[in-house]
């Protein structure tokens, strides 16, 4: 399976009075690499259509060890799963530190559905986004 990776900066606010990534923050970390995948990348690859309507359906985060502060990045590995019409999953490790083996100190799980923002309603994804999708997928796409 391919997975794409994206390393985020921490900034010393992201830490709260315990001295580790507060929940919030975590979640913006997530975001941050998300926007990599679906906006940075998709772009490189010609495909630039993301930002005309993806909303965040569903959010779900599971933590396995506390993140200090520190200046180095961390790394995020994310894998697109349950492909469908007009939805897709994103899967996320979320690694305390930059390096591949970096204990992974959070799992993530965000439900992205593609919107028509004008029209307010939900709109199929395009051949071209399904296609740069389906790179990041572990299993053949399915339409429902």
């Amino acid at each position: 399976m391919a997975r794409y990776v994206a390393h985020v900066p921490l900034r010393w606010t992201d830490q709260d009075s315990y001295r580790h990534v507060n929940h919030a923050r975590t979640v913006t970390l997530l975001e941050e690499a998300r926007i990599g995948l679906l906006f940075t990348e998709a772009s490189a690859a010609g495909v630039g259509t993301f930002g005309g309507g993806l909303l965040v359906a569903g959010l779900e985060v599971d933590y396995r060890r506390q993140i200090p502060y520190r200046a180095q990045p961390l790394r995020v590995t994310m894998a697109v799963r349950q492909l469908r019409a007009a939805s897709f999953t994103i899967d996320y490790d979320l690694h305390d530190g930059p390096d591949e083996d970096s204990p992974v100190a959070a799992v993530g799980v965000t439900r992205m559905a593609m919107v028509d923002l004008e029209a307010q309603r939900p709109r199929r994804l395009t051949p071209e986004e399904r296609a740069f999708l389906q790179r990041w997928a572990d299993t053949p796409a399915v339409v429902s």
